[in-house]
């Protein structure tokens, strides 16, 4: 268990579609969250998802209150999440991206989702999700599908923030 290194945009593990987890309870799988949340708490964020740390796994791990005041550390896992139904009626969230360090968009997703996923021992779970989680689990399960948050702005925004990266970060 350790603290990974956050890819950054454009690297290839975060332009591709993670495969599912077919083995669950497994020392690996088991590793493989802690480090996630390892990573996540040290850099600081609210979620990460297994590509993110260049593994092509539909894994994440989320803890959206843990950075309010006074709040514990409360985690949850998603294994193989599946979105059962997202909502007609939309807000717009600013986003940030741990694999996009300093870059922010103001994003539309739909504002409430119900949601299938497994925990790391197989236990599967339906749940609705709404406000804030259900933007931060959009964004995290985006990854799992090769997606980051500038996907959604325009073209011309988005060659601006990669120009950015590149510069800051592959000069």
């Amino acid at each position: 268990m350790s603290i990974q290194r956050i890819l950054i945009y454009p690297e290839d593990c975060l332009k591709k579609v993670a495969q599912p987890i077919q083995d669950f309870g497994t020392d690996d799988l088991k590793t493989l969250v802690q480090d996630l949340l390892d990573s996540m708490y040290d850099a600081p964020g609210v979620g990460l998802a297994a590509p993110q740390i260049g593994v092509s796994l539909r894994v994440a791990v989320t803890d959206v209150n843990w950075r309010s005041e006074g709040a514990e550390k409360q985690h949850q896992v998603w294994i193989n999440p599946e979105f059962l139904w997202k909502s007609e009626k939309t807000e717009i969230t600013e986003e940030g991206c741990l694999s996009l360090p300093d870059m922010y968009a103001d994003i539309e997703r739909p504002s409430a989702l119900r949601l299938r996923w497994f925990d790391v021992v197989g236990n599967v779970f339906e749940e609705d999700f709404e406000g804030f989680q259900a933007v931060a689990l959009q964004h995290e399960f985006d990854h799992l599908d090769g997606k980051v948050f500038i996907d959604y702005v325009s073209a011309l925004k988005r060659r601006m923030m990669v120009k950015k990266l590149k510069k800051k970060y592959f000069s």
